[in-house]
């Protein structure tokens, strides 16, 4: 049986001595939100992820959802679960106080949705998925819906979800046909089959709030005749009351590889009635603020398993006794030495863990960004901040869940034969973590979105204000002599980055296929630099630290870190820009009638 235990110490290292939200700057965002709060949020939330949700994460994979005369079941222990989730009132923590929220900031939600996904990814989407459909109402719609609907959203007595995709169609959305017929009344009859609805039924909730995207008569075709609307699975009076069953059916569920203990729903709408959010072809603009918290929401996920299968691996490393270490035997009068001494243990173990704490700062990062974008004064300010949000979302996205993924393997694979058997909860992990790189846009589409629309974005300004970040943290800390071959490195690697991305714009717009071939690598390139750089700085906030604290295991760990991630993981940059320079001729070169 896997364990759990959050990270919170690291948590607190991003925000308060990385990003230092505790400062006058950030006053009119995190106000009164000093550590010794944070620590006592997390300390508590700890108790419930750590103790109440991680023990039936595998169960709730082995039992997985039951579909039952037309209703989905949750897994035994979900529902006791997600009812203290909603009664410590952790759904609200950072919803709006005017619909019964807490107030606080969306990045310590960010922070602690980390714990969830690592204590149970599946049961985690729930809460989720509603926080994602809270966020698209509040922005979009009318004060009449909102005030109607999010009040028993933010308490999680409804939940929501979202449906894009149908039989026919996932990333291209302009071919889809659900229909939406105005009554009249400002309300709307959505008739239509939408598949892969995660959280889309279950017996959690009394209600459940579905976002969905469906065409009307008198719009165009193609995605701008999308609009957005609310329909819910049962109808309320003007009081908020339940009343009758809106035509809202569960056709099947599905049977998924992994994930079992979240229901993936076939969804079928007759006649239900909904109400428009937002203005009529505004419908997949509006989606995309659920949708883009969703892709952050993801990233999260690749890094919370890549952690829970962390911590697993190193444990179990830490315990198992294989053979003697090449240079010599470390635990002295023992039979063996323990695994983790041997160096190519030691060195998986270690690369799992600098990309999940890196991953931890990059997450916080864009968190915080999000923040300021959501309170900042100065539309300037607050421009700048969307530009570096949205040029990195697709990283986060892509190169979280694409190494989480990894990772999950890897640390199945310290494991050995015992990782593949259910018992250790390994291959569970490498299940639950395959979705991730798929669902929200999959990992190709977020390469393709980050060199189609995120590079030119500007002119290129948003990607040149990046490196020109990059460069001078590199002038600032040149003399560091303790940190000189982390410098070094991240020189180098961001010298990679400068020439792929200048041969994507000589090469691009004459070659396209050029581009596209090189996308993936360059979303990778980039995940790499950005790395790099978090490292750097957070290597250089523990020397700070260290001055205060000489003997801090932790501060002293995280400059270990930072030269290993230098050493063995920078130098990739180079190889990610020689495949990005390769073109597309070789790829072209075969005729598809070979493949």
């Amino acid at each position: 049986m896997p364990v759990y235990n959050a990270p919170i110490e690291d948590t607190l290292f991003v925000l308060f001595d990385l990003l230092k939200i505790d400062k006058t700057e950030y006053n009119h965002i995190f106000g009164d939100l000093d550590k010794d709060t944070v620590t006592a949020i997390a300390e508590e939330f700890a108790k419930l992820t750590n103790g109440v949700i991680a023990p039936i994460n595998v169960s709730g994979d082995k039992q997985g959802c039951q579909f039952v005369d037309g209703k989905v079941i949750a897994p035994d222990g979900f529902k006791d679960a997600f009812n203290q989730l909603r009664d410590g009132g952790w759904t609200g923590l950072v919803c709006d106080p005017k619909y019964g929220g807490q107030g606080l900031p969306s990045s310590l939600g960010t922070m602690l949705s980390e714990y969830t996904n690592s204590a149970g990814m599946g049961f985690a989407m729930y809460h989720g998925l509603t926080l994602g459909a809270y966020a698209a109402i509040h922005k979009c719609a009318s004060d009449a819906l909102k005030a109607k609907w999010l009040p028993k959203m933010v308490s999680c007595e409804w939940t929501g979800t979202m449906n894009l995709t149908e039989p026919h169609c996932g990333t291209d959305l302009g071919l889809i046909r659900t229909k939406a017929v105005d009554n009249g009344d400002d309300s709307f009859n959505i008739t239509g089959t939408k598949i892969f609805i995660s959280a889309g039924d279950h017996d959690m909730a009394e209600n459940i709030i579905h976002l969905v995207l469906a065409r009307t008569d008198d719009m165009p075709e193609g995605v701008k005749g999308l609009s957005l609307f609310l329909v819910p699975k049962i109808n309320i009076d003007d009081d908020g009351n339940l009343t009758d069953a809106n035509n809202v059916s569960v056709g099947s569920i599905e049977e998924k590889m992994g994930l079992h203990g979240n229901s993936t729903c076939v969804m079928n709408f007759d006649d239900s009635k909904g109400y428009l959010i937002g203005k009529k072809g505004n419908g997949l603009k509006n989606m995309f603020i659920m949708m883009n918290e969703a892709r952050l929401g993801v990233g999260v996920q690749g890094l919370a398993l890549s952690e829970v299968a962390f911590q697993n691996a190193r444990d179990y490393a830490l315990d198992r006794r294989q053979g003697m270490s090449a240079s010599g035997q470390k635990d002295k009068g023992e039979v063996a030495d323990r695994i983790i001494h041997h160096a190519n243990i030691k060195s998986s173990l270690m690369s799992i863990r600098a990309f999940n704490e890196a991953a931890r700062a990059l997450v916080g990062e864009i968190a915080v960004l999000t923040d300021i974008i959501h309170h900042a004064d100065d539309p300037k300010t607050c421009e700048k901040q969307q530009d570096r949000v949205n040029l990195l979302t697709p990283v986060v996205k892509g190169v979280l869940t694409d190494i989480g993924f990894d990772n999950c393997v890897i640390a199945q694979q310290i494991f050995g034969g015992h990782g593949y058997i259910q018992e250790h909860g390994m291959e569970q992990f490498v299940r639950d973590a395959r979705i991730a790189m798929i669902y929200e846009g999959t990992n190709d589409i977020q390469a393709l979105d980050l060199i189609s629309r995120k590079l030119p974005a500007k002119h290129g300004q948003t990607i040149m204000a990046y490196l020109q970040d990059i460069g001078a943290f590199i002038e600032q800390n040149q003399s560091n002599e303790e940190l000189s071959d982390v410098v070094k490195a991240l020189h180098k690697s961001a010298e990679a980055l400068q020439a792929a991305l200048g041969y994507l714009m000589e090469h691009g717009q004459k070659n396209p296929d050029s581009a596209v071939a090189a996308a993936h690598d360059f979303m990778h390139l980039m995940g790499i630099v950005t790395f790099g750089h978090i490292w750097g700085k957070m290597a250089v906030v523990a020397q700070e630290k260290l001055v205060d604290n000489p003997d801090s295991e932790f501060y002293k760990s995280k400059i270990i870190l930072a030269k290993f991630y230098a050493a063995k993981h920078l130098p990739q940059a180079k190889n990610y820009q020689v495949k990005i320079s390769s073109g597309s001729d070789v790829v072209n070169a075969m005729p598809i009638e070979w493949i």
